[in-house]
């Protein structure tokens, strides 16, 4: 699906996207500049636009920001290269969040730990995750939480710091896991791989997350649904994850989207999300 044959305004108003890499998309042959007006204009309420690098919010922001009802977030992701510097790449997001208009970022992250980029465990990528939830409970803001094959360090990193919220994004574990994060505070936000045919156990642990702590995003312009599985993924493809979530939970699509608007709300703390 690319913007040529993307029709927005079918089905789109009311969808939330919570995570979107909105800069990578020119870089996958889709143009963020025009199609991002036309989902708004369709009635989209809202997109999250993450970061993963210091530096990174300046330029997102020159691109995005006039878009009303794009969002901001800013936070260093563990690449390899990060973990050689942990402490100027801190200053740097820092840095990065002090230069844009008070407001601008809505939360820090992504940030957490990755096994399969770091296979084995280090001070430095813990490091970089707590300094970045200490970030978080200074500003007073959520955190978007990477955590890919390290569940346990993950929980335990996050129960150090109980006064910080958020989300798991693109969640990828069991229903136990789940209720580790739920228990802690956290929402659950699934991307597109729901939808894929060997992903039953996922759809399973979806149905077992309350609709009050429950998210859904693309993680543009990764993890494509199916039908466009493989191919770069846009915000607009979210419709496809809403209805198949519309299914599973046996509930109607509209109060779906009601649903998630408000719990985007609350967790990103806006107050202007349209109706």
């Amino acid at each position: 699906m690319t913007l040529d044959d993307f029709e927005p305004e079918a089905g789109c108003a009311g969808l939330f996207d919570t995570h979107a890499h909105l800069s990578y998309l020119d870089g996958r042959g889709i143009n963020a500049e025009k199609l991002v007006p036309a989902l708004f204009k369709a009635g989209f309420t809202g997109i999250i636009d993450v970061g993963t690098t210091a530096g990174d919010l300046a330029e997102r922001m020159r691109a995005f920001s006039r878009f009303e009802h794009v969002r901001f977030s800013a936070g260093l992701w563990p690449h390899k290269e990060f973990l050689s510097c942990p402490e100027r790449q801190l200053a740097l997001l820092e840095q990065d969040i002090d230069t844009v208009p008070a407001g601008s970022v809505v939360a820090v992250g992504e940030c957490g730990f990755d096994r399969r980029e770091n296979p084995e465990p280090s001070g430095a990528e813990r490091e970089l995750l707590e300094r970045q939830l200490d970030l978080a409970r200074r500003r007073g803001l959520p955190v978007i939480i990477h955590s890919r094959e390290a569940p346990a360090e993950t929980i335990e990193t996050l129960a150090a710091y109980p006064d910080v919220g958020g989300i798991i994004h693109c969640f990828s574990y069991g229903s136990s896991e789940a209720r580790a994060f739920l228990d802690m505070g956290y929402y659950i936000s699934f991307a597109g791989n729901i939808s894929f045919k060997n992903a039953g156990a996922l759809r399973e642990t979806l149905k077992s997350v309350p609709l009050d702590r429950l998210l859904l995003e693309t993680d543009s312009p990764y993890l494509a649904p199916e039908p466009y599985r493989g191919k770069p993924s846009h915000p607009g493809m979210i419709m496809q994850s809403y209805r198949r979530t519309a299914e599973l939970l046996k509930i109607d699509i509209e109060e779906l989207k009601e649903r998630l608007r408000r719990n985007a709300a609350q967790v990103f703390n806006l107050r202007d999300v349209p109706a």
